[in-house]
Formats: structure tokens, sequence, C-alpha cells
């Protein structure tokens, strides 16, 4: 297993061709193995870290293919080799002159990753999630934090948004949850949390009517994070929801609008799986 820099791994690539499908299997010590055909024609399974918009790729793995007793190749992402966080696309090498060749989703078998919500992870919380694209390729989801808060349960009602979470790599002693205003200019709301007795479990409430009461003439997006202890200064733990198989959740769990006063509110997830609540002006419609 290697890191190169973007020109010592397909340096002279400049077409990539759709590649076998591949199998992978996460096992419980997060070790990711990849299976695919023998006759796959390529030495090397290469990773890489998808680039920003416009910018070149710049952070690249490469894992040695090796032949199993099956008659197929396999592949072993271990777990102590931390990945940034990030997507990143799976492609097979068949060698520096040849092109690339993208790999497409076989059988994902992530049964050990459902039930990820009930162990305590260490710093850094290092998550990887194999997953299909929209154009049907196989990638990787990562995050890399050095301490996560969990959203275990969401209650969404008509006048208020209630959570229990859990943090993980960090404790807490006397919890506050901060309500940034995305783009606000450090605007920021708090509102206190309830911790539970082991140090890592706490619930709060947000009250949609405070957040709909400033500029009700625009849509803002409040973004939710804790603060260990309620005299801790700086942007706190990201609230969010990674710990389970679930790569992208904004378009899978949607929660209801609510009607406050002149707008609209609703918590969601990001595309980081992160969670905030959008207020938008105007009501709720019902459906005719």
């Amino acid at each position: 297993m290697s890191e190169e820099s973007a020109t010592a791994v397909g340096a002279k690539v400049t077409t990539e061709v759709a590649g076998p499908r591949t199998h992978c299997t996460v096992d419980a010590d997060g070790r990711i193995v990849f299976l695919l055909s023998a006759d796959a024609p390529a030495s090397q399974l290469l990773l890489r870290l998808r680039p920003k918009k416009g910018q070149p790729e710049k952070t690249l793995h490469t894992l040695d293919l090796e032949a199993t007793d099956d008659g197929r190749l396999r592949a072993v992402l271990e777990p102590e080799l931390v990945l940034p966080e990030g997507r990143w696309d799976l492609y097979l090498l068949a060698g520096p002159d040849a092109p690339r060749q993208r790999l497409r989703p076989g059988l994902r078998d992530l049964r050990v990753l459902v039930d990820g919500q009930g162990r305590d992870w260490p710093s850094p919380v290092a998550v990887r999630i194999p997953y299909a694209t929209k154009d049907g390729y196989l990638a990787l989801r990562t995050w890399l934090r050095a301490a996560h808060a969990e959203v275990e349960r969401m209650d969404a009602g008509e006048r208020a948004l209630t959570v229990r979470a859990r943090l993980h790599g960090a404790t807490i002693t006397a919890p506050s949850v901060v309500l940034r205003l995305r783009g606000g200019k450090g605007v920021v709301r708090t509102v206190p949390a309830d911790a539970e007795d082991d140090g890592r479990g706490f619930t709060f409430t947000v009250d949609y009517g405070a957040l709909a009461a400033d500029d009700a003439d625009k849509a803002r997006i409040w973004d939710l994070s804790v603060r260990t202890d309620a005299a801790e200064g700086g942007p706190g733990v990201r609230l969010a929801r990674l710990l389970d198989d679930v790569a992208d959740r904004k378009g899978v769990f949607v929660y209801p609008e609510s009607t406050v006063g002149d707008a609209t509110v609703w918590p969601y997830y990001t595309v980081d799986n992160d969670l905030s609540v959008q207020v938008t002006p105007g009501r709720v419609t019902a459906a005719g």
C-alpha cells in the first residue's frame, strides 16, 4: 500500500474506461476487502481523492491486487490507513501507460456498519463507507474528525426540534449547542443541552420561533455544533449522522416542514451528512 503524488500514478493517462464489477466487504475492524475476477487486466487498485471542481487531483493511494484461492483478485484497505475526508473514486491500474479503469459496484456487504452507533469511537473518528455513485461507479465516502457528535434520534415537531446525540472522541461536562448562521459573519444562537451521566450522550431542543424571528424576508441556514463545556469558545463539534451504512443522507432522510409565523422551517442533513436547519420566507401550503 502506498501514497503517491498525482504525477507519479497514471501521469500519462488522459482517458478513463469502465472497469469490471467489484465486490467489497467491510469487516468488524474497519478493514475493506475488494474482490474482482481474476481476468481483470490490472495489478493495482487506485484510490483517488476527488478534487474540487477545477482543481487538479493531489491525493492518491494504491493497493496491490493479489490472487485468492478461489481464483479472484483481492485488494485490502487496512484500517490503519487514515484517509482524508472526502469522496474517493476507485480505479484499476493495468500499467503506467494504460487508461485507468473506473470500478463499477458489485455486491457491497456493509452489515457491520449498520450498528456503528453502538460503540464508542476514539479520536480521530475515521469513517469509511463504500457506495455507488449516481453515474454507476464504485466510490468511497470518508470522514475524518478529531471529535464527532452523532445524531441518534431527531424529533421534528411543529414548533421545535428535539435531538438526542452522542459524542465520540471527546467527553462532555456542561454542553451547549451552537447554531451558527451560514454566511452570517459570526451570528450565533446558543441553546442549553442536558448531559447524560456517561459524559457522552446529550439532548437539546431548538425553538423554531427563535430562528424564524430574524430577517424574516430572507432564506437562512443554521449549522448545529455542540460545545463540550458551556464556557468553551470556538466552533464546537459538528452534529452529524455518520455512523451507519448511508453515505448520502440528504435525499433519503427528509423531515417535515413547519410553519412558524410567516416562515417555513425544517431540519435536514447536508451533502456532508451534517445537521442543519433551513428557514425560508413563506408558509407551508397543503397539497390539494
